[in-house]
């Protein structure tokens, strides 16, 4: 009997890759292969399976990299070699997504297939430039068209083979893929009597950070367009509704729209601060420069965890330290009752949120978190046995601070600091080379060495507007590797560095005259354009 496996075609949303939903991440996570469109989002893919097979068959209107047909015949071929295949479009699968199509043939070939529905951009597209496409007040009807031409006519001859009449009576319109269209759109809507001062809005790379929108009126929103240099893939909506956008915008006044900002930390930690940022309204993009690694050697670390019960503190510099010696402490048998005749001290309070998960309390978190702060607030260590398991590669001060105060200190390695796979140097070599990044990140001193050395010889920083960093330690390893620093977080946290970043870039959107109300910024004056 021939294994056949499955095809599931799933809808990933408008763009945004928080809108897919929770059964198309599922199935995209289980899947071995995986066919994806052209405005699938690198962040969705990175949940696949390592070892999954990912194809990219996007089209567009300049050039298709495989027809349909050569698509069909793949999407069979694969799940005849009985693997689970995902066929990851955007939007919804059954909305101009030619998913029934691809249900048709897999059926005629005898291939299960699953269809995940989702989110479609004709009315989240809208929504996220802050246009209801229904509104009891003005309007209780839509219509969603494509304004592709069709093949083999000539689009402007045909009228898109639309019935522009039955349109020009719906309250709203929204018109997919119109962009190139839009003269022969505004005409022929104009043409049935539909009013020239009817309200437009043309949104282009709507739900996420590029998103830009243009408003006007049917008579004057395909010029505007073409002034504002506005490309595909763009959503158009003229109705009453478009008018509400200035009354109901909402994703691009947040405090960071718009601006793409390199993370430089290690990818098992990226994510958080990414989805943070995303939040804000940034473009975060991923650039690990460090990878935490365990010890090349378990002895000295082991030897510290057996002879836990004799040291009089236990201090941990990261979180990364606790979750290693925690480990360790594991295996060996031990718990949190290890720690008994110990007090604990940790640099800030993400690490004592480490301890805590574990039902440690830590007596110590200095109000400042540095080394030197551990030193000024530990109090009296002389002659105290103190274990200070940490990086390889952490720097001297507190070490050398505690010897000095009379303390007996063994300084143990609980992981490694190695710079990270420089698989995306290039990428990020040629979006520093083009301005498209505007800020930089760095998180420790490791990562700023890490990117310097990755990236050699440097490019030119012209387009990055802001350099970030987590505290003064990292900051001067920045300068001193040449980097401008423009922001330093008061709190030596993630979180506190994205706090430093809004309040930065928001004090500047102010000096530039900008209205509160309208915070969206002009890249331009990042040192990227917006076109």
């Amino acid at each position: 009997m021939t294994v056949t496996g499955t095809v599931y075609l799933i809808g990933a949303g408008p763009g945004d890759p928080g809108l897919i939903t929770v059964r198309g991440r599922r199935c995209l996570a289980e899947a071995d292969v995986v066919l994806y469109d052209r405005l699938i989002g690198d962040e969705l893919l990175d949940g696949t399976r390592p070892e999954a097979e990912l194809i990219y068959v996007g089209k567009s209107a300049q050039g298709h990299r495989l027809s349909q047909d050569e698509i069909n015949a793949l999407l069979v071929e694969k799940a005849r070699a009985g693997l689970k295949v995902a066929r990851l479009k955007g939007g919804d699968p059954f909305v101009f997504g030619r998913g029934g199509e691809e249900a048709q043939v897999l059926r005629a070939a005898g291939v299960p297939f699953d269809v995940v529905p989702g989110i479609t951009s004709p009315t989240a597209v809208p929504a996220y430039a802050g246009i209801p496409v229904t509104h009891r007040d003005v309007a209780s009807q839509f219509a969603v068209v494509t304004g592709h031409r069709r093949q083999g006519g000539t689009g402007a001859d045909e009228g898109l083979g639309l019935d522009w009449h039955a349109l020009a009576r719906m309250d709203t319109l929204i018109v997919l893929m119109g962009v190139g269209n839009l003269p022969v759109i505004s005409r022929e809507l104009l043409a049935v009597g539909r009013a020239p001062d009817t309200p437009a809005a043309l949104i282009r790379w709507g739900t996420t950070p590029r998103q830009e929108v243009v408003t006007g009126t049917l008579m004057t929103i395909a010029e505007q367009a073409q002034e504002a240099g506005l490309r595909p893939p763009a959503v158009l909506v003229v109705g009453r509704v478009a008018a509400l956008r200035e009354e109901l915008r909402w994703f691009d006044t947040r405090p960071l729209f718009g601006l793409r900002v390199l993370i430089t930390r290690p990818r098992d930690k990226a994510a958080q601060m990414a989805a943070r940022l995303r939040d804000l309204g940034a473009d975060p993009f991923i650039f690990p420069t460090i990878a935490i690694r365990p010890p090349e050697s378990w002895a000295a670390l082991d030897e510290a965890v057996v002879g836990l019960s004799t040291y009089d503190w236990v201090i941990f510099t990261s979180s990364n330290g606790v979750r290693f010696f925690w480990d360790r402490l594991m295996r060996a048998g031990g718990d949190a009752r290890s720690f008994a005749g110990a007090r604990l001290a940790a640099i800030g309070p993400v690490t004592a949120q480490e301890l805590g998960a574990r039902g440690l309390r830590p007596e110590l978190v200095p109000k400042q978190y540095v080394a030197e702060a551990i030193l000024e607030e530990i109090g009296d260590v002389a002659g105290k046995r103190i274990l200070v398991p940490r990086a390889d590669i952490a720097g001297p001060l507190l070490i050398e601070g505690l010897h000095a105060a009379g303390a007996h200190v063994d300084e143990v390695t609980a992981y490694r600091t190695l710079p990270a796979d420089p698989a995306k140097s290039e990428d990020v070599r040629s979006m520093l080379s083009d301005g498209e990044i505007d800020v930089l990140t760095f998180t420790s001193s490791s990562t700023v060495r890490n990117f310097v050395r990755t990236l050699e010889p440097l490019p030119q920083l012209s387009g990055v507007a802001v350099v970030g960093c987590i505290g003064p330690v990292t900051a001067q390893t920045a300068r001193e590797l040449g980097l401008p620093v423009h922001v330093t977080a008061a709190e030596h946290t993630v979180d506190g560095l994205i706090n430093a970043l809004v309040e930065h870039c928001s004090t500047r959107w102010r000096e530039d005259g900008r209205n509160d109300d309208h915070l969206t910024p002009s890249l331009s004056s990042f040192g990227r354009s917006s076109t």
